[in-house]
């Protein structure tokens, strides 16, 4: 079966196949918002689609690559062999589309180990860990913060990893643990609240945002801080406490392309 247009269908065929054979992969980034929230649909927060993101296990890096090219993909060639014990990308050349998977562990301007959190869903990673690589984002822009409008009308936060419920015990402790996260998560929750009315939300829509954002928020301030938060705290923003990805190039066949054309991140 050739791949498919909809980048929608088409993370569910790979996802469903990749059971079929017994290798974990799931779905982060925008895509995996469309599966579990459905104000992601509506017009409103709607959005394309460009990329397919996937978290897997670095275990199962040859069979992933083995995977995507009998998909059709064509693997960066040179950024896989060099990068592939934590991180793949393939290019769907027809449809200008890129898959990235990040293997266990979710590195862009902070970092987090979801290796023993990938079977907490079928399609996606958790509600938790899809807000968490959402909020992480220091240069956040319109796209994403729809993303997470839709987790927030469609899913309240609770304490646990129940499969709809966003785990704000579990987001708290990684922002007790990390003054970083800490302090780029706090950035984007306030100005998640204070722009909630930019979006032409209903009335009831804006009230759930408001509800849960400040819940979480709470729940952030309120968690225990480690003594490397504390510390770290101290220095504050005179030291720069994320990274910015450099910006990746355009869907290549880098079996063609010269090394200019190839990425260090994506």
């Amino acid at each position: 079966m050739s791949i498919l247009e909809s980048p929608i269908d088409e993370a569910k065929r790979i996802i469903e196949v990749a059971q079929q054979r017994k290798i974990t992969l799931r779905l982060f980034g925008g895509v995996s918002f469309y599966f579990r929230s459905p104000s992601a649909k509506h017009r409103i927060l709607q959005r394309n689609y460009v990329d397919i993101d996937f978290m897997g296990r670095s275990k199962q890096s040859r069979e992933i690559k083995q995977l995507f090219e009998e998909l059709g993909y064509t693997p960066r060639e040179r950024f896989n062999a060099m990068q592939g014990f934590r991180r793949l990308i393939f290019n769907d050349i027809g449809h200008q589309r890129r898959v990235d998977i990040f293997l266990d562990v979710f590195e862009m301007c902070h970092k987090f180990n979801f290796k023993d959190r990938l079977e907490l869903d079928q399609y996606t990673i958790s509600l938790a860990d899809m807000l968490a690589t959402k909020l992480q984002i220091v240069e956040i822009n319109e796209k994403d913060i729809k993303d997470i409008l839709s987790m927030f009308i469609d899913h309240d936060v609770g304490d646990d990893d129940s499969s709809e419920v966003i785990n704000g015990a579990y987001l708290a402790k990684l922002c007790g643990d990390d003054w970083g996260v800490y302090k780029t998560f706090s950035i984007n929750i306030d100005r998640l609240l204070s722009t909630i009315d930019d979006y032409g939300l209903e009335e009831g829509q804006k009230r759930l945002v408001v509800e849960r954002a400040s819940k979480l928020k709470k729940m952030i301030e309120d968690a225990p801080k480690s003594f490397k938060w504390r510390m770290r705290a101290r220095v504050g923003e005179r030291v720069q406490w994320y990274e910015l990805p450099e910006a990746d190039k355009e869907v290549v066949d880098s079996r063609l392309a010269t090394g200019s054309n190839e990425s260090k991140t994506a």
